[in-house]
């Protein structure tokens, strides 16, 4: 992969890892109920589950969703039932209470893994970088640092999000504040849905 070409990618993969959508929303609302220790599992099965998907989808599996359209339908309208699911689990979600995290269980590092290939931002996201970054002369390779540079910047930002709904967790021990801020990530989640959802429409 050219050096330019390179540098471009770094670019896009951090903006695109580090913006807010599904996965992020996520990280700062089981940040904010369980704690970041508690939720080290849902961040490794991130960034490991987008990169086996980015690679298998590169080796092969797009060519099976161009050939057969309606499994990528299914999956887009199963992933946006599941996305449903999620943000009413998060608006419904207690307080957390002094010394304790909020009722319920973290997601789970292979859940979380196997989220990525119903969320629709990673999708866009893969499609994205094989597009537009990998090299025809040298498509494995390309292919394959593409997928390491997403396992290295996707971690530390996964962190900071998790981080940052655990830095929160004192300001709200308020239950009226928790209850605003968890169907604030409900809505923020629903609102990530809405490309998909106008895909799904247009098609």
């Amino acid at each position: 992969m050219p050096l330019d070409l390179l540098i471009a990618f770094l670019g896009f993969a951090f903006a695109s890892s580090v913006t807010p959508g599904p996965n992020n929303m996520m990280l700062v609302a089981s940040g904010v109920n369980f704690g970041v220790r508690r939720t080290l599992p849902h961040v490794a099965g991130i960034n490991v589950g987008f990169p086996v998907m980015l690679l298998l989808t590169g080796f092969g599996l797009g060519q099976i969703f161009h050939r057969y359209p309606a499994i990528y339908i299914v999956m887009k309208v199963a992933g946006i039932l599941y996305m449903l699911w999620l943000a009413s689990r998060i608006a419904t979600s207690g307080p957390v209470k002094e010394g304790q995290d909020a009722a319920g269980k973290p997601m789970s590092f292979w859940q979380a893994a196997a989220f990525q290939w119903v969320n629709p931002k990673a999708w866009a996201m893969v499609m994205g970088a094989i597009a537009a970054y990998t090299v025809p002369e040298n498509y494995i390779g390309s292919l394959l640092i593409i997928t390491a540079v997403y396992a290295l910047v996707g971690t530390p930002g996964s962190l900071v999000w998790a981080m940052f709904g655990a830095a929160l967790r004192n300001w709200l021990r308020d239950p009226v504040k928790v209850r605003w801020f968890n169907l604030a990530m409900a809505a923020l989640l629903l609102l990530s849905l809405y490309p998909a959802v106008m895909d799904l429409i247009t098609h």
